[in-house]
């Protein structure tokens, strides 16, 4: 998830630039660059780390009179956040910033490579350069060239390139991944600006009026006049980086959908599952796992636990990072080390790492930061993707763990021989269809808001579920506690009557997941009990309980996984709406962090 810019104009593009990417940097910050064409001299300038970074490396450098400009704050995918990984990439006369992933990049460099192009990055992004200008090389006329370029890419992106075969205008591609076209009146010049942004806040208070691209929207910026439908921007620059939502973690609840598309992408194909991050030979001669995390990427990894046992029939521990160090583990010469972190800067599970390293475990690191610690110390990275998470209650990490952890067991399923063609088909499809579980329906986030009110007082909540729904039930109940500061507690249904249903009464609120597709019945045992003592139900389900005080419905699924992924979002939902009632700053909860970088 990285941030774009672009201009059109006689202003000083740079300082529009590095201000615009100032606006975007919440998307992205392993490096930053920019490049400009103005008389005829293209020029471009990168930096790793923050943006300011970029600023110190450009304060002697100007632009005067009329020019192109494209910039890129990146969160980095394809290649490591280097300076020479670091946006725009260029080719014989063109740069170019991309935002998303090019799935066929590989298919693509490889041919150009074949036709003579020399590529210096590790990024799927450098393709789209050398590409085009290939395609000019054929096609003289530039338009038609970038429009034969995008049709040849597979993936999500939004794209501008420059180059000095076109100095006037600049060429954009939205598929999947947002890009917005502005336009101004440029009163020094008695002509127009045009502005390009990934999203509003960079725009505001430049451009009159803006577009929202649609998918498969291809052109350049003389295109302005004719898009439509245009939109005045009124808002404040607050209000953009949220999106118009309250808060940010109510922005990266309705975010998930998007994010998970691109933890899936380049991995999950037609036909098979592709992990490069890991060499052909790390996971040979594996007789067991173990995965180390805290928190809510504990959660996540008590469900990967259970779906690496049953789709790769791989033994599975799991272990809290707090705990692991100081309990003299005994760690086995096939075994395979899975740390989770969201910032790679957890405290616990990177001390834990190094000491599976000194044992001489292969190690491997899920997480969302690129060259964070956890991801140093690691023999292989697994990325999530997830983009920056403001809210400190996670929960678009979360999601995207638990999806990379259901592709890496796929993946280890394959291997193994546990699952052929006809499975693999199969689990595409299902984790197409959770994926599309995850898109927020407005009217069940409207329900939520109304049945919250019902929920702030009695004296705590048991959130309750089996299988892969008991750390879910961990999630939720962690979810509420975070940001309501009421008390809940997380339980495998089946514990309920070894002790904890002494606490059930009409004052305790229980939040029941209960999935049809997997152990529905067993679940609908356990709640007739809690029922039986007169517990206050809320159900989670397809379909109405008959025992239950309130139901929310979620959709009709042919899953327990895709049932997973929708009960995720209505649990994270609740807990928002709870916690709002309450008054209370869901950004940033009371006595916790982001990163959690001490023990």
């Amino acid at each position: 998830m990285c941030g774009i810019v672009g201009y059109v104009g006689h202003n000083e593009k740079k300082q529009i630039l590095l201000d615009g990417l100032g606006e975007l940097e919440y998307r992205g910050y392993d490096s930053a660059g920019l490049a400009v064409l103005s008389n005829n001299t293209l020029q471009a300038f990168k930096a790793t780390g923050k943006l300011y970074n970029l600023a110190d490396k450009t304060k002697d450098f100007s632009s005067s009179g009329f020019g192109v400009g494209i910039a890129h704050t990146r969160w980095a995918t394809h290649g490591k956040p280097t300076e020479i990984n670091a946006h725009p990439h260029t080719g014989e006369f063109s740069y170019v910033v991309h935002n998303g992933i090019i799935e066929n990049h590989k298919d693509i460099k490889e041919e150009l490579t074949k036709q003579g192009c020399v590529f210096l990055s590790q990024t799927d992004t450098e393709v789209i350069v050398h590409l085009f200008e290939q395609e000019l090389k054929a096609k003289q006329n530039p338009r038609v060239a970038w429009e034969n370029t995008t049709a040849k890419l597979k993936g999500a992106y939004a794209i501008l390139l420059i180059s000095k075969v076109a100095p006037d205008v600049i060429f954009y591609a939205k598929n999947g991944a947002p890009l917005l076209i502005g336009k101004a009146k440029d009163s020094s010049a008695d002509s127009e600006e045009i502005y390009f942004a990934s999203a509003d806040a960079p725009l505001i208070g430049l451009v009159d009026e803006v577009v929202y691209l649609e998918d498969g929207a291809v052109g350049d910026s003389s295109d302005f006049a004719s898009l439509t439908p245009k939109v005045a921007l009124t808002h404040s620059r607050s209000f953009a980086q949220k999106n118009g939502f309250r808060y940010f973690m109510e922005k990266e609840i309705y975010e998930q959908e998007q994010v998970l598309l691109e933890t899936m992408m380049g991995r999950v194909c037609e036909d098979n599952i592709i992990l490069d991050e890991i060499p052909s030979t790390f996971l040979e001669q594996l007789d067991e796992i173990t995965i180390c995390a805290c928190g809510t990427s504990h959660n996540a990894a008590m469900v990967g636990k259970y779906l690496l046992e049953r789709k790769a029939r791989i033994r599975t521990n799991v272990v809290l990072a707090s705990e692991f160090r100081y309990a003299k583990p005994i760690l086995l010469k096939n075994e395979l080390f899975i740390a989770i972190s969201q910032s790679g800067e957890t405290a616990d599970t990177l001390e834990a790492i190094k000491l599976a390293k000194s044992q001489g475990l292969r190690t491997l690191a899920i997480c969302n930061v690129d060259n964070s610690s956890i991801v140093r110390e690691a023999d292989v990275t697994l990325l999530t993707r997830a983009g920056i998470e403001k809210g400190v209650a996670s929960t678009k990490a979360f999601a995207t763990q638990v999806m990379l952890l259901w592709i890496l067991s796929v993946f280890l399923g394959i291997k193994r021989s546990v699952i052929d063609a006809k499975g693999i088909a199969s689990e595409r499809a299902t984790m197409i269809a959770a994926i599309a579980a995850t898109k927020v329906n407005q009217g069940l986030h409207d329900r939520l808001r109304r049945l919250s009110k019902r929920y702030l007082h009695g004296h705590g909540f048991f959130f309750i579920g089996r299988d892969v729904f008991y750390p879910l039930a961990l999630e939720g109940a962690l979810k509420l506690k975070e940001i309501s500061y009421l008390h809940a507690e997380g339980y495998a249904s089946g514990e309920m009557k070894h002790g904890p249903i002494a606490l059930v009464d009409a004052n305790l609120f229980t939040i029941a997941l209960m999935p049809k597709h997997l152990l529905y019945e067993k679940i609908v045992s356990n709640v007739e009990e809690l029922s039986a003592r007169d517990a206050t139900i809320c159900v989670l389900a397809q379909e109405e309980f008959a025992l239950a005080d309130d139901w929310i419905q979620i959709n009709k699924a042919q899953s327990y996984m895709e049932e997973f992924f929708a009960m995720m979002v209505a649990l994270q939902l609740l807990a928002l709406e709870v916690a709002i009632r309450l008054g209370n700053d869901v950004d940033m909860p009371r006595n916790l962090a982001k990163s959690v970088t001490v023990e």
